[in-house]
């Protein structure tokens, strides 16, 4: 269920209270305990749950950025020469899988097979002679068995072409157990292990015959954990010393969430009795269509194998190249991708103990823990119930982590397949939390069982937490069940139906039956002020592209345009959702916004018979600015982050050989101002790479804090972007949008442009997306088939751009019991016969339903036309190409303000010896001040700044102090912010008094007085009418703030400290 309110906002700052382990009431009944005790480290992270079965099509579907993102370190992809699918091949995806994380790239041999089961079921004989160069065959015994050979000129082709042989795992037989050859164990054993023992010698031999020593092998491979069997392979191969180098079975169904571990128990437990090592297992599939895309259900897989320490593989119910239904769109991220990328992101860490409500049970609150001590940085993701968690945090090392830390808390919730997922937001932030014995609890409500959560706690930082999470772009969502409903029915999707075999919808629920020119969902909505919003619908169109009417306050606001949704069967039609994305101008105030099937009231729009899911509103007119803090880099070669430098602490250290990768979200294609906050001991500079393309480098001529700006061109979903410095620290990165900039962009309907050959125009069908109702088919399949663009004012100069395309392609080849057989097309990129630049571009469900994919060009003319083709095959169907320069003018760079506060003193006249109460304001929650006098600096002492940025403190000054006129400057750490008051101080009577000379007591300010002439004085870097110190001359006694240092030393019994949450 959804918990708490159908409508939520986000963007409000409330309060909160943590508070340490002892101090814990008793749970509610709707709030699950998760513990996690960071002192108890369980072993190095693994990261391998990450895989996926064909989660790779051809080379760039999916993207770089996706794949390198979700961090996906092994797969499982089709043979050289192997037909079972279209796409996939191994050798053509390697390239693009070892760039970053890829680790292992597993083959399945008898992919070489075009049906499933493999060869009819049926174990091959000899009736086959092959040749062993190109994997063609004559018809006819060669008295060699049939699948031998085939084993041996795909190990072959493997030894010979590729470029990272020692990288690869043959899997030699698929799931033998359940249909494929040897399903009868009684009858069958026999055959099984002499087959074993030849396809095992055969590959060593291929290995050994190029040089490459000792291949692995991947066995036994059954559907489900096989006991009798798995001891049999075993025991024989331990004979025959032919052990598989990775040990594999799949956990498939809903109820393996329960029963894995004791299988792995039950597994490790069968080697001991053998007398066998451990041999590293891969359980090479997962999971079932329920858990695809689903942060909540993908959480409880991660969680039991990064226990067990083993690496698994996402199954491949649908097609090739989505990364297993676990991105979307040719470049997006879905919430289930960012629980990828959360969990890629404890590399390095120490995975720690989590103790859930229920350990081996399917469908519960399950989490992964981690530390890296190193860049003293604790994590948590989680997820499973739809009970609000309370996250009971101890084993935080004060050596590590401090007396106070800071807290974030991101959340992503259901999108469907192929809905567009924004960067998680911040839902809960927390300043300066007091530790208390290494302990500390939170209680985050939960959005639904789907939703996915990640907890980052580092020490104290420089940056204000609780700020940034409070200027995130205002958010409103709602169920679409929540909705007022006319001629509409609401309908309950239960995650167990079909044995799991089913699509999961937000909440539980989703909205059909949107078929009669009456249907429609209104909904009442709370926007903050005038402005743009980014309306977003997540639904299943299935088949077609479809259209809703939008109607707020009853005006109507034009169409909202869905793309088609994968509609192949009962299994995903209306339930394989996606997103659709319209701006609509909005009031301050209350709407009633409505989602019509017809726009007339009469006739029904093209295809509107959509399921709907969720709806929400983003404000955008302020540019959606979305910040990522060094906190959430991945930190690569030695890249660390900086605890010990005064206004940076938590940023991330760069230098030569190092860089942090950062994976950004762009909701739609255009250009975006990328900030980065970032220090130079010298001059300096970080160069920035976007997409794998060099975009620009900001610099200094000296040392100092600074804010760069680039305004550079973002393609829709994920970006990845890497900073590199030989010696830099990086706060964070920000993006923002800057859609005034897009006129820089050069769009070009493909029916205008110059045809070549058989590229010809054709009208799209009612409901499709196609802007201006046409697109150019026929492109490719011949040189001469073409679309030429050309360079016209904007695009008329040599230089770096992206060529976005905006294309259909619903090819299919073959076919399949479930698995839909689709085809990248290729589109390859010329300028003056010269290639510039190719990509594949993936499946879009139908021919007039189109998509966006982006292409990195250098161009070397400022004449010469673009020309877009394929020689050798078709390219899709083309609608428009948009051609943008990839940066736009020169970043900018400005010098950092230190933060500044505000200090109060009791009086600006004393005399040495005596007392002077001093109070602060705006510091930031835990800041540890340190009050010193100056010109010849005097340390008067140090006090912790309250949850609301306020401090006081008495300080005595020294009998010594020379007579004149003084400042008295507060630091604080680590926010680093300042501020200065002025001091007139007299000499002592007699040349002495009776003060210690030491520093401030720290004591009470209570007794304290106040002169009329009490200053308030701004920071070095506050605005002030006064130069160089402005005195507002109004008085504000010590009883205005804390009670001192002994009352913020009980803060760690309870603690309040503000954090971001939607309302």
């Amino acid at each position: 269920m959804v918990k708490s309110q159908p409508i939520t906002a986000c963007g409000v700052v409330a309060a909160l209270v943590l508070t340490p382990l002892a101090a814990l009431p008793a749970s509610a009944a709707d709030t699950q305990t998760l513990s996690v005790d960071f002192s108890h480290t369980t072993g190095d992270f693994r990261g391998g749950a990450s895989g996926a079965l064909y989660g790779l099509g051809d080379e760039g579907a999916p993207t770089e950025a996706l794949l390198n993102g979700a961090a996906i370190t092994n797969v499982s992809q089709k043979a050289p020469y192997g037909t079972q699918h279209p796409s996939g091949d191994a050798l053509k995806v390697e390239d693009g899988f070892f760039q970053k994380h890829g680790e292992d790239m597993y083959i399945y041999v008898q992919d070489y097979y075009p049906d499933w089961p493999y060869n009819g079921g049926a174990r091959p004989g000899d009736d086959r002679t092959y040749n062993l160069s190109d994997g063609s065959y004559t018809n006819g015994g060669n008295g060699i068995w049939d699948f031998l050979e085939v084993t041996e000129f795909v190990a072959d082709a493997v030894a010979s072409d590729s470029s990272y042989p020692e990288s690869y795992v043959f899997i030699p037989f698929n799931e033998p157990d359940g249909g494929n050859w040897y399903p009868n164990w009684g009858a069958q054993q026999d055959q099984f292990l002499a087959d074993w023992q030849s396809i095992y010698d055969t590959i060593q031999r291929v290995w050994s015959d190029a040089g490459l020593g000792h291949a692995r092998i991947g066995g036994g491979g059954d559907t489900r954990w096989q006991p009798e069997r798995s001891a049999d392979i075993l025991s024989f191969a331990k004979a025959n010393d032919s052990l598989p180098d990775v040990f594999i079975w799949h956990e498939l169904g809903i109820d393996n969430l329960a029963t894995y571990r004791q299988h792995f128990a039950d597994y490790r437990a069968l080697e001991v009795s053998l007398g066998i090592d451990p041999i590293p297992i891969n359980i090479t599939e997962y999971g079932m269509l329920r858990d695809m895309g689903v942060p909540g259900q993908l959480v409880q897989w991660f969680a039991m194998f990064e226990d067990t320490k083993v690496d698994a593989q996402v199954a491949y119910w649908n097609y090739a190249g989505n990364l297993s239904d676990n991105s979307a769109r040719p470049n997006g991220a879905n919430a289930g991708w960012w629980m990828f990328n959360w969990y890629g992101n404890l590399a390095g860490s120490q995975t720690v103990a989590v103790t859930p409500p229920q350990l081996n049970a399917a469908d519960t609150l399950q989490g992964i823990g981690a530390i890296d001590a190193d860049n003293r940085k604790a994590t948590v993701l989680w997820g499973g119930t739809g009970d609000d968690v309370t996250l009971e945090l101890s084993g935080l090392d004060p050596e590590v982590f401090g007396s106070r830390v800071d807290v974030e808390v991101r959340e992503t919730t259901l999108a469907g397949a192929e809905g567009l997922a924004n960067t998680p937001r911040v839902v809960e932030a927390f300043d300066g939390v007091s530790i208390t014995d290494g302990a500390t609890s939170l209680t985050v409500p939960t959005y639904d069982r789907y939703a996915g959560y990640q907890l980052v706690i580092t020490p104290a930082q420089t940056r204000d937490v609780q700020a940034e999470a409070a200027s995130q772009a205002w958010n409103a969502s709602s169920e679409a069940e929540a909705l007022q409903l006319t001629s509409a029915q609401a309908y309950t999707q239960n995650p167990t139906a079909s044995g799991g075999w089913k699509f999961l919808a937000s909440g539980g629920r989703d909205v059909g039956s949107f078929n009669r020119a009456s249907s429609k969902a209104d909904w009442s909505v709370d926007v903050p002020a005038d402005g743009t919003y980014r309306l977003q619908v997540i639904g299943s169109t299935p088949g077609k592209p479809g259209q809703h009417a939008i109607f707020v306050d009853g005006e109507s606001a034009g169409i909202i345009q869905y793309t088609a949704d994968l509609a192949l069967n009962d299994t995903s039609r209306w339930q394989y959702r996606g997103s659709a994305e319209k701006l609509v101008e909005l009031t301050a105030g209350s709407h009633a916004l409505s989602f019509r099937a017809s726009e007339n009231g009469s006739s029904v729009l093209p295809n509107a018979d959509i399921s709907l899911d969720k709806v929400s509103l983003t404000r955008v007119d302020e540019g959606e600015k979305i910040t990522y803090p060094a906190s959430t880099f991945r930190l690569v070669d030695g890249a660390a982050l900086d605890w010990d430098t005064s206004l940076q602490r938590g940023w991330a250290s760069i230098s030569a050989d190092q860089h942090a990768d950062v994976y950004l979200t762009a909701m739609d294609t255009g250009y975006y101002d990328l900030g980065i906050d970032w220090a130079s001991s010298d001059a300096g500079n970080v160069t920035v790479s976007v997409n794998g393309q060099v975009s620009t480098l900001v610099t200094s001529t000296e040392a100092g804090r600074w804010a760069s700006t680039a305004r550079v061109h973002l393609v829709e979903g994920i970006n990845e972007v890497e900073l590199h410095s030989d010696a830099a620290s990086i706060g964070k990165v920000s993006t923002q949008r800057a859609r005034e900039a897009d006129d820089a962009q050069v769009s070009v309907e493909a029916e205008a442009a110059t045809l070549g050959g058989t590229a010809s125009v054709s009208s799209a069908a009612a409901g499709s997306n196609a802007s201006g109702g046409k697109y150019v088919g026929y492109v490719g399949n011949g040189a001469a088939n073409t679309i030429a663009i050309n360079r016209t004012t904007g695009i008329d100069q040599p230089g770096d751009y992206d060529v976005t395309v905006h294309y259909s392609n619903a090819e299919v080849s073959g076919r399949h019991d479930y698995n839909p057989q689709v085809v990248d097309r290729r589109i390859d990129l010329a300028e003056a016969g010269s290639p510039v630049g190719q990509g594949y571009f993936r499946y879009t469900y139908a021919w007039e339903s189109f998509w966006q994919r982006s292409v990195a060009v250098t161009l070397q003319t400022g004449d010469q036309p673009l020309v877009l083709g394929n020689a050798s095959a078709y390219a899709p169907n083309i609608d428009r190409i948009v051609v943008s320069p990839r940066v736009l003018g020169a970043p900018t760079t400005d010098a950092l303000a230190t933060p500044s506060g505000v200090l109060t003193l009791s009086k600006n006249q004393t005399t040495a010896g005596e007392e002077v109460s001093v109070s602060g304001s705006e510091f930031s929650a835990g800041d540890v001040v340190t009050l010193t006098l100056y010109s010849d600096p005097i340390e008067l002492g140090s006090v912790t700044a309250g949850a609301d940025g306020t401090f006081a403190l008495d300080a005595m000054l020294p009998v010594d102090v020379p007579a004149g006129n003084h400042t008295l400057r507060a630091v604080a750490d680590p926010s680093g912010t300042q501020a200065e008051a002025s001091l007139s101080v007299a000499a002592a009577a007699g040349g002495g008094g009776s003060g210690s000379g030491g520093g401030g007591s720290g004591g009470s300010s209570a007794g304290g007085s106040t002169d009329a002439g009490a200053a308030a004085v701004a920071g070095p870097n506050r605005a002030s009418s006064q130069s160089p110190l402005a005195v507002t001359g109004a008085a504000i006694g010590p009883w205005a703030f804390l009670i001192g240092v002994g009352a913020i030393a009980i803060g760690g019994l309870i603690v309040s400290a503000r954090r971001a949450r939607r309302s």
